[in-house]
């Protein structure tokens, strides 16, 4: 005889849908089965305000999760649904284990109306609720669009520890909203949710004016991310100062646009959320993002660059969670989705911005340094006279940082020509857990012209992966004596510190203005002024404290390891979307109206 055991479990929709009756009731008969296809008879009753998405699952072993059911019935196909009561009769296999039977409710914006069974049955779509972003200027916020919806499994993951059980947790939905027809310059309001879920609360931001007089940035790299309890990995306190001292700033602005950038993926987001919802958010891709032991181009020069540090993510993440202008993107080899947001730019105001990837090919001939050439040589500098490039790994550092001396050689053989001859004002760098800023540089050597004006157009370096990131290398120690901790500061570097803090940017057509602020006093440490006309005074609290004139036309950006980084708001929601993230993802954990085992 085949034993199947029945037993009763009440549970309540929660966050999908409202909840049922406690009267509602299920049961299957008989309890028993004799023998493998014979029929239960499975009734219930009391569900009130029956609907055609009410559905019964099928489950076997009992424990299963909702959304891994063997079948599923629609409870319209009873007689009498309506009613509120209603029966089947199934023929159950033996399948050697016993059955559990869950009866679930769907709503109309759950349902994905160009999915259907073989029946024509509307399907839920994955577990999707939809998402829409309303917004608009204040007093009408008139403007609606409906999210996309992307998601990445376990599956997509690459190596070890990411698609590991003690590592991998389902992200949930990711929900990429863009807002077209935007006025530049003007303040949008918006909200994110849906009518019959509930809305966020009202955030806003002021768009970005292309034509604008002056452009403001908040700068920072390797800011890392924390969480109120210890992990198996380490976590960056630090994190939350820089958070705090970007928000005053922020808040100072009123009614100017800014911009910046900077298991975990979850507390990243709600630590950035109350930055990233009130201004664009630009990211560049760094090797903690990306790098794996498979990674498709990875020379025999690079191996001791490229290694594990992606910890088996392969970019996937950072390509679904982030939606940046152009469209760049690399096949994993691997199977999972390509790699996006690898390179790309924009201007904003006086500043052109240019995005580059250190962890995929950017050698003479690659799409990216194809990309780079094309950018660079087309720029019009009376429109933006001042130009920023950004990547992740420096070109230039005075840390004893000497695994990445065979990288950093092969940026200066192929990338610093076209910085050099297109006359690059700024390259900003994270990777490194410092600040430090470096003079004009050509070849590593200082290119300074007559009364302190640049020759040759060498741009200036600065080293920004300060902001959390607590792991710091040592300086570089003099060569004769590399075991005493005396680190000379060779002159090419013209400020460094073991401060964290970030930098800010303002930048008008006559002159751009970066400043390091530090996080323990939220106080400027480091100024450095660039007149359009290719001259530059700095003034710092190093230990040289010397005001020098410098020459070339320096800009904004900062970026980092785990690098995100606020850029133009071409209209898509980042950072705030996680809200609907993180109410699909209690979404995809379905909670039964009722259940009964057998």
């Amino acid at each position: 005889m085949d034993s199947l055991f029945l037993f009763f479990v009440i549970l309540c929709i929660a966050k999908l849908s409202p909840c049922f009756s406690s009267h509602v009731s299920l049961s299957v008969s008989p309890k028993n089965l004799s023998r493998s296809g014979d029929k239960v008879w499975i009734q219930w009753s009391g569900v009130e305000s029956p609907s055609d998405l009410d559905w019964l699952g099928i489950y076997s072993p009992p424990d299963s999760t909702h959304d891994n059911f063997i079948g599923y019935v629609f409870l319209s196909s009873a007689e009498g649904w309506k009613t509120g009561a209603g029966a089947v009769e199934l023929p159950l296999v033996n399948l050697r284990s016993n059955y559990a039977f869950r009866i679930f409710r769907w709503t109309r914006d759950e349902v994905d109306n160009k999915h259907h069974d073989h029946d024509q049955n509307p399907l839920r779509g994955r577990g999707i609720f939809w998402c829409f972003v309303n917004y608009g200027e204040e007093g009408r916020m008139d403007g609606m669009v409906k999210t996309e919806v992307t998601r990445y499994s376990r599956s997509d993951m690459c190596d070890a520890p990411a698609n590991t059980s003690v590592a991998w947790r389902d992200p949930g939905f990711i929900h990429d909203g863009v807002m077209r027809n935007l006025k530049m310059g003007r303040r949008y309001y918006y909200r994110v949710g849906s009518d019959s879920k509930g809305w966020s609360s009202i955030k806003n931001f002021t768009s970005r004016d292309n034509n604008a007089d002056e452009t403001i940035a908040f700068l920072f790299g390797d800011m890392g991310a924390w969480a109120p309890y210890a992990t198996f990995r380490r976590l960056q306190e630090e994190s939350k100062t820089t958070v705090k001292w970007i928000l005053r700033d922020i808040e100072a602005l009123g009614n100017k646009p800014a911009f910046g950038y900077s298991w975990i993926w979850d507390e990243f987001f709600n630590q950035i959320e109350p930055i990233a919802s009130q201004v664009p958010y630009h990211v560049c891709i760094g090797n903690h993002e990306y790098d794996w032991p498979l990674q498709p181009w990875k020379p025999s020069w690079s191996s001791a660059s490229y290694g594990k540090d992606g910890g088996g993510e392969c970019g996937v993440p950072y390509s679904l969670k982030f939606r940046m202008p152009g469209n760049s993107s690399l096949p994993t080899g691997a199977g999972a989705v390509d790699t996006k947001n690898l390179y790309y730019s924009f201007d904003s105001g006086p500043v052109h911005f240019l995005y580059i990837s250190t962890e995929t090919n950017f050698l003479p001939g690659s799409d990216q340094h194809n990309f780079i050439k094309h950018d660079l040589e087309g720029l019009d500098r009376g429109k933006t006279p001042f130009v920023v490039v950004q990547g992740h790994r420096p070109m230039y550092t005075t840390s004893n940082e000497v695994r990445d001396a065979p990288l950093r050689q092969k940026f200066q053989e192929s990338l610093e020509p076209l910085l050099v001859e297109n006359n690059v004002t700024l390259a900003l760098w994270g990777h490194v857990h410092r600040y430090e800023r470096f003079c004009p540089m050509k070849n590593f050597k200082c290119v300074d012209g007559p009364a302190g004006i640049r020759s040759g157009g060498a741009p200036v370096h600065v080293v920004i992966g300060m902001a959390g990131q607590d792991w710091q290398p040592v300086w570089e120690p003099r060569a004769n004596h590399p075991d005493e901790p005396i680190f000379p500061q060779p002159e090419q570097s013209m400020y460094r510190g073991g401060e964290f803090g970030y930098t800010r940017l303002t930048a008008t057509k006559e002159k751009l203005t970066l400043t390091y602020v530090g996080n323990h006093d939220g106080e400027v440490h480091d100024t450095l002024e660039i007149l359009s006309g290719y001259g530059a005074q700095e003034h710092g609290d190093n230990d040289r404290g010397e005001v020098v004139v410098l020459g070339s036309p320096l800009s904004w950006y900062v970026k980092g390891a785990s690098v995100l980084l606020l850029g133009g708001f071409v209209g898509y929601v980042l950072g705030f979307v996680s809200r609907c993230r993180r109410e699909a993802a209690g979404g995809n954990s379905w909670t039964p109206v009722k259940s009964e085992e057998v």
